[in-house]
Order: structure tokens, then C-alpha cells, then sequence
């Protein structure tokens, strides 16, 4: 009885741990599997084993790829365990989910060079240092062709071909490589191959999580508990966040970019983002959302704090919600923008906005050119300063003007 004591002290309450969890879900296979599983945990005194698979394909992750990670860290501060799979040999694949047409392939080096800039930004919400991280290139190099084979046979192309992305392709006779077909199956095996309790994933991972669940019922394990979590719209409300878009907020964006981003999503944005990106209680959510009992802007700044503090601290999100308060009084610019030394009197806009840090890839300076996105303020003349239109324009970097990207990353020319 003493030991039995000791273990129900190491996890909160089951009921208390599942509607954090369920907070914010899309689909769960299934809650009531999920509720059985917390309480033997509890009793138990073992942790969960909950399984995150990462193809780090993208430089650079957004508050949109967090709604995941969140949940995981929810996992983790309720005392399971976090299992990162770090997708080496599925990247060299590369998931299918959502395309229309087969994506590149990375290479080894491609991907070890994406995982360290990945994890810097994935510890940004996940305590790496307690997760399990795992690549799963450790049980796939040890396959010979036969076992793969073997695991194939297991799997018929009519349930893959369920799935709706490959539907839609084969039904436009797009060409499917082989190899994307095996995508869903080798996510599947991740499972196996670390004994997930639960996987989680957005709801375009849907079908390979019931993969997993599917799999390991014919392997005589336990099947995973299946989490989705839904796609954050952009900051437009309308496209799901994407870098390609323009439309996002990365965890690595400064403060104040961070608050004002925030504070220019629509209202009718914010139950959503209160939900997915808070812990702040939905009875209290409630009360910030009522108009009869909270200013719609202050409610707003609210969420601005809370989302600026998880990255930044919070000393870090007030000072931006006074300098912001500053400039939507004074209709100013910031106080401290940054300054930079130019590579030449007359630099290509293109080559100006890598420059200085505003875009990743030319690619990407050219689309916030082609948006409207760039502007060349000197504040003697006008602090809205001139829209760069032209993606071949050369620009003028004489000391003391400033350019600006939307509406809240400046830099002065010095």
C-alpha cells in the first residue's frame, strides 16, 4: 500500500491531466483509451511514452508548429516522457502530407545540418535536455531488404492509397514515387521501434499516426494513442501559417516584432490562439473574450504578453507591450531599432534585405518585395516612409534612413 502511495503522488490527477490535454484537440483515438492509460500510469508510477516525429525540413519554426510541441511539453510537465524522433531516413524520403507532387529528398548532411538549427528552436518550447532523442536512421540502417519486405507485405497499397492527398494524385494520374508510399509505414515503425504510448501530430498526420496504431495492434503491442492537433491560420486568418505566405510569427522573431504581429491578428482569431498557444484557464479566457467585461484591446495585449513571455520572459513581453502602447499613441517609430552598416552606398534591394538579416533566401526577399512588404523611411520626410515595389530596385543607404519590413521589423542605416 506505501508503494502505491508514493506512485499516485508522482502524476497531477487523471482528470485534471486529460482536459489539459483534449484542450485545443482535434481528434483523439481515443479519449477513453487515453483516460485508461493515464490512470495505470498513475497507479503505475511509469511515465507515458509519447512520440513527436520531426523531419527538420524547415530553417526556421513558427508559433503554427508549436501547437504540437506545446502538447508534448504538456506531457513532459505532467511527468512523461518525450520521445523526439529525429527523422533522418524519413526525411531522406520526404513526407508526402498535403503535396501534390513528390518532394526533394534531403541528404545526410542536409539533414544533420537542419536537426542542430531544429532543436535550437524546438527547446524553445520542448525541455530537450529530459526528452528521449531518437533518429531513426538507428533501426532502418539495420534492416536488410528482406525485412523491409517483410514490414511492406504488411500493408496493402489499397489502405495507402486511401489516404487523400495520394487519392487526389492517382486519380490525376500525378505521378507517386514508390518510395512516398512508404513514407506512412515507416512513421509507423518509429512506433514500434520506441513502444509509443501515444503519438502526437497536426491533422495533416492523421492517417500515418492510425499507421502506427494499425501496426502495432498486428505486432501484438499495445496501439498508440492517436493526437491531432489542429493547423494555426496565419496571421491573415485565412491560409494556415507559412513562411512562404508571409504570414507567420517564428520563435526566434524579437520581442517587439513578436507583440505587434500578435496585436494585428482579427478578433476573431483570438479564442483560437487563447486556446492553442495559452494555459491560460478557458474560464478565464472566457471573461478576456467578453466585450462587457474586457476591452477587446486589452484582452489582446494579453495574449500579445503571453506569447512574447514564453519566448522572451516575461520582463521582455511588458516592455513590448509599452513600447507598443508608445507608438499606437504617438503613431511613432520604435525607440531602439537597430542599426547596421551597409555594404555599399547603392546595394540591390534583393541583396539588401539578406543583408541585414530580413530574409533567409532571395527567394523570400523578392515575395515580401512583391507584397508590398518593404519600405524606405527617412523620418525627416515621413515616418511611413516610401513602399519598394520593384524587386530589381537599388537602394540608397545614406546614414540615418531606415528600412522596414511589414510593420514591425526596422533597421537604420548607419
Amino acid at each position: 500500500m506505501e508503494s502505491r502511495t508514493k506512485s499516485v503522488t508522482k502524476f497531477p490527477p487523471v482528470e485534471e491531466q486529460l482536459e489539459a490535454i483534449l484542450r485545443g484537440a482535434v481528434e483523439c483515438y481515443s479519449a477513453e483509451d487515453l483516460k485508461k492509460r493515464l490512470t495505470a500510469s498513475r497507479e503505475s508510477g511509469k511515465p507515458l511514452r509519447v512520440k513527436l516525429g520531426l523531419d527538420p525540413t524547415a530553417p526556421n519554426i513558427h508559433i503554427g508548429h508549436t501547437v504540437v510541441l506545446g502538447k508534448m511539453r504538456l506531457f513532459q510537465d505532467f511527468g512523461h516522457t518525450a520521445v523526439l524522433i529525429v527523422g533522418d531516413y524519413t526525411a531522406m524520403v520526404g513526407d508526402p502530407s498535403g503535396k501534390s507532387k513528390t518532394r526533394k529528398s534531403m541528404t545526410e548532411d542536409e539533414v544533420n545540418a537542419a536537426a542542430k538549427t531544429y532543436f535550437d528552436q524546438v527547446g524553445t518550447v520542448i525541455d530537450v535536455k529530459k526528452a528521449e532523442i531518437r533518429r531513426n536512421g538507428e533501426w532502418f540502417s539495420k534492416m536488410s531488404f528482406g525485412d523491409v519486405m517483410r514490414l511492406a507485405g504488411r500493408i496493402t497499397v489499397a489502405r495507402i492509397l486511401e489516404r487523400d492527398d495520394f487519392a487526389k494524385r492517382y486519380a490525376n494520374q500525378t505521378p507517386i514515387s514508390l518510395h512516398e508510399l512508404m513514407y506512412p509505414m515507416m512513421q509507423a515503425y518509429d512506433s514500434i521501434a520506441i513502444e509509443a504510448d501515444v503519438e502526437l501530430g497536426g491533422t495533416d498526420q492523421t492517417f500515418n499516426l492510425l499507421m502506427g496504431r494499425r501496426l502495432m495492434e498486428d505486432s501484438n503491442l499495445k496501439p498508440q494513442i492517436c493526437l491531432t492537433t489542429p493547423l494555426l491560420p496565419g496571421l491573415d486568418g485565412v491560409e494556415k501559417m507559412s513562411k512562404s505566405l508571409g504570414n507567420t510569427i517564428d520563435v526566434f522573431d524579437p520581442p517587439d516584432e513578436m507583440f505587434g504581429k500578435t496585436m494585428s491578428i482579427a478578433d476573431s482569431q483570438m479564442r483560437n490562439w487563447f486556446t492553442l498557444l495559452t494555459r491560460i484557464p478557458m474560464a478565464e479566457v472566457e471573461i478576456l473574450l467578453d466585450p462587457k467585461q474586457t476591452n477587446p484591446r486589452m484582452s489582446k495585449d494579453r495574449l500579445a504578453q503571453e506569447i512574447v513571455a514564453r519566448y522572451h520572459g516575461p520582463d521582455a513581453a511588458k516592455k513590448a507591450s509599452e513600447e507598443f502602447a508608445r507608438r499606437f499613441r504617438d503613431k511613432g517609430l520604435p525607440t531602439d531599432i537597430p542599426t547596421h552598416k551597409p555594404s555599399g552606398a547603392i546595394v540591390p534591394i534583393v541583396d539588401l534585405l539578406l543583408e541585414v538579416g530580413f530574409s533567409a533566401s532571395k527567394g523570400e526577399a523578392r515575395r515580401s518585395i512583391e507584397q508590398k512588404g518593404v519600405r524606405l523611411i527617412d523620418e525627416k520626410a515621413s515616418a511611413d516612409g516610401e513602399v519598394i515595389a520593384d524587386v530589381n530596385a537599388k537602394i540608397e543607404t545614406r546614414k540615418g534612413l531606415i528600412l522596414r519590413l511589414g510593420k514591425h521589423r526596422y533597421v537604420r542605416f548607419s
